[in-house]
């Protein structure tokens, strides 16, 4: 069956337009109240969300919604996606319910959930709550209504878990750290964690308003935090997005490291501990370097659809435990169940104070090769896969990259756009590529 609202992340849109208003909000809880009800008497479910001005208004109609189906709400306040997740597990709740949108701007907003034990639910659960939205609300009597209470402590204990993902003895005395929470939900609880390790910090993106979430700070606006790790002469500089589940580092000279060579200096800091690392899964966009160099050290990789849902699927498969994103959608899961920005930014750093080495030296067998991106605009009822002209340009250029590069063809999900990617050692030689199955495209 085909999903109605649920995405490849919960289900996300503009706020006040169809499903991010209160009255389809306030449905949703009620119908996700009814299916926990199949299995649970009386369940209890956590809500937390991020700093967008329109999580007040979405986080009363879900404590609405759930109190009329019979459902006890805790309401966590402002924390990140992952401490929702953790905090679901911990309190032995029934389910874990986030606001976010993320990365997006302000104007957009989103819902999604955990299960009882921090994960992210399957397909088929998705689908029973949009059959209850079909179905008549059943209200319960008044004898039957939810309670809704607040976890006062909700930031402190997930600071806690965080730190508890090092070993004992790690610390961050004697180094100055610079830390972007993109006025999002980690605002008030990622600087405390690298203090409470010790480090100096210096805080940016920490003044959330409401609309400024993501603005022009944070993972997805990495140029903020390298101009301030400059400026301070700091030794490291973390950004994390606007729910903290994404992470991007810069290290003392300002240089930016992505989702890709932080998941391959996690990994290789733990074959040098002689920590089984069976496998790795990357995704169809991550950068041929990681690969190649994951094959030097004997290391299985695998390819996963663009998504965290699908890499987290991928590890599931074949029992691994890393995985990730260049976006820095870390998945680290003998630490967390879910992608944590904080407890990836804490495992690299780990890595380097344990070594005694920097980010580029222990990335030093890795140079990312050169990508180029080409979006191309299809034309209504343009079937590219039936193109012979762009099938026998991508052999052509298959053929003259050999095992030096990669061609990767992809239909985009949300616009009638087709992503042309090439990677090679070469920029020269990426672009020029590129640009010759874009034309091909065109052509047909």
């Amino acid at each position: 069956m085909t999903r109605k609202y649920f995405g490849t992340d919960g289900i996300r849109g503009t706020v006040g337009q169809a499903p991010i208003t209160p009255d389809f909000v306030l449905r949703l809880a009620h119908a996700v109240g009814r299916v926990l009800r199949r299995t649970e008497a009386r369940p209890t479910v956590l809500i937390g969300k991020d700093t967008r001005i329109s999580g007040y208004m979405l986080e009363s109609a879900l404590e609405s919604g759930f109190n009329s189906a019979g459902v006890d709400v805790v309401l966590l306040g402002p924390v990140p996606t992952p401490a929702v997740a953790y905090l679901t597990r911990a309190q032995r709740a029934s389910l874990g319910v986030v606001i976010s949108a993320s990365h997006n701007p302000f104007a957009d907003n989103g819902i999604k959930f955990f299960s009882a034990l921090g994960t992210k639910l399957p397909d088929d659960w998705e689908l029973a709550v949009e059959s209850a939205l079909d179905e008549p609300p059943v209200w319960v009597d008044s004898a039957g209504l939810g309670k809704a209470r607040r976890l006062d402590d909700a930031a402190g204990r997930y600071i806690e878990f965080c730190k508890s993902t090092c070993p004992h003895q790690f610390s961050l005395k004697g180094l100055k750290i610079v830390v972007d929470a993109a006025h999002g939900a980690a605002y008030h609880i990622a600087p405390h964690v690298f203090h409470e390790l010790g480090a100096e910090v210096v805080k940016i993106g920490c003044n959330p308003d409401g609309l400024n979430i993501n603005q022009g700070v944070g993972a997805t606006h990495p140029e903020a935090l390298v101009a301030a790790v400059r400026e301070q002469g700091a030794d490291y500089g973390v950004a994390l997005d606007g729910d903290a589940d994404r992470l991007q580092m810069v290290d003392a000279t300002g240089r930016l490291f992505n989702g890709d060579e932080l998941l391959y200096l996690i990994a290789a800091d733990r074959i040098a501990r002689d920590i089984d690392v069976p496998g790795v899964v990357g995704t169809l966009m991550t950068n041929m370097a990681v690969e190649v160099a994951f094959r030097r050290k004997g290391v299985a990789f695998a390819r996963a659809k663009v998504g965290d849902r699908y890499v987290l699927e991928e590890l599931e498969r074949r029992g691994w435990t890393l995985g990730g994103e260049g976006s820095g959608h870390l998945l680290v899961l003998d630490r967390h169940t879910t992608g944590d920005g904080l407890v990836s930014a804490l495992q690299v750093l780990n890595a380097c104070v344990d070594s005694g080495q920097t980010m580029a030296q222990l990335l030093a067998d890795v140079t990312l090769f050169p990508q180029t991106l080409v979006n191309v605009r299809l034309q209504p009822g343009q079937d590219w896969k039936a193109n012979t002209l762009l099938a026998t340009e991508t052999q052509s250029v298959e053929a003259e990259l050999g095992d030096a590069g990669r061609v990767l063809i992809r239909a985009s999900g949300t616009e009638p756009l087709l992503r042309v990617m090439v990677e090679a050692r070469d920029a020269g030689q990426a672009q020029a590529c590129a640009e010759r199955l874009a034309d091909a495209v065109r052509a047909g």
